[in-house]
């Protein structure tokens, strides 16, 4: 529980964690992660760590499920019971079922389904540690691993989550400043097309508020796309290089 002394802007206008107010956590990605899939991905935020599978595409089961012109584009967002400070109950809950949906929607709308009809494409995404940000690091890495995978798409998906803390907006918040900030809006785009393909709202802004914290999620989008596009070079280049 937050003490109601603790600031999370300080006076010198850093936040709890020395952050800047337009400033990403640290950031470090990998491709390949998962020998047994047909693409993986590992992405850290800060302290919320985040792995994702693709596989696929392969037979659906059972067959009459198959649709004729395109793939069906399955997606599974859990966190692991040991991921927040209180135990997380086993299975699925509602909130995980939701995210599952919405991170679905968002790559469904980046992916070349037509390419693979009478197909399922199934995207699984395991929060290892939750600290905030947990659905827009895993939809990044949902984008890799698909990349990784050979899955054909119009472009990577970048997302991060923009809020209000103590009046101000501020760029990819920690869960501390998700719990007891006044507003948190995740954000996702395909960076190359400058389209939004996800766009949720906690809590209210005003219209000036929502224009500031558009501008400075699209900033932090093209961070985190530059970090993605750089991790698939290094492991593309590194591959290149082991069969010289």
């Amino acid at each position: 529980m937050k003490d109601s002394s603790m600031r999370l802007v300080k006076e010198d206008g850093t936040r709890i964690d020395g952050r800047r107010l337009d400033e990403l956590r640290p950031l470090s990605i990998e491709i390949g992660v998962l020998e047994k899939s047909d693409g993986s991905a590992y992405v850290q935020l800060g302290r919320t760590k985040v792995f994702a599978a693709v596989f696929g595409p392969k037979e659906v089961h059972p067959k009459h499920l198959a649709l004729p012109d395109r793939a069906i584009l399955n997606c599974r967002y859990h966190m692991t019971s040991f991921s927040v400070d209180e135990r997380k109950p086993l299975g699925m809950t509602r909130r995980e079922i939701e995210l599952s949906k919405v991170i679905r929607e968002a790559l469904e709308s980046v992916v070349f389904l037509e390419e693979f009809p009478r197909t399922s494409i199934d995207v699984f995404i395991e929060i290892i540690e939750a600290d905030g940000g947990t659905r827009t690091a895993g939809l990044t890495a949902a984008s890799l691993a698909l990349a990784e995978a050979g899955i054909p798409m119009v472009d990577l998906v970048a997302a991060v989550a923009v809020g209000k803390i103590e009046g101000q907006i501020a760029l990819d918040l920690s869960d501390l400043e998700d719990k007891y900030g006044e507003a948190d809006m995740p954000i996702a785009m395909a960076p190359r097309l400058n389209s939004i393909v996800l766009l949720q709202l906690n809590g209210r802004l005003t219209r000036e508020e929502f224009k500031k914290a558009l501008e400075l999620g699209k900033k932090g989008i093209m961070e985190i796309y530059q970090k993605q596009r750089d991790a698939l070079r290094r492991k593309y280049s590194e591959e290149a290089l082991m069969e010289v």
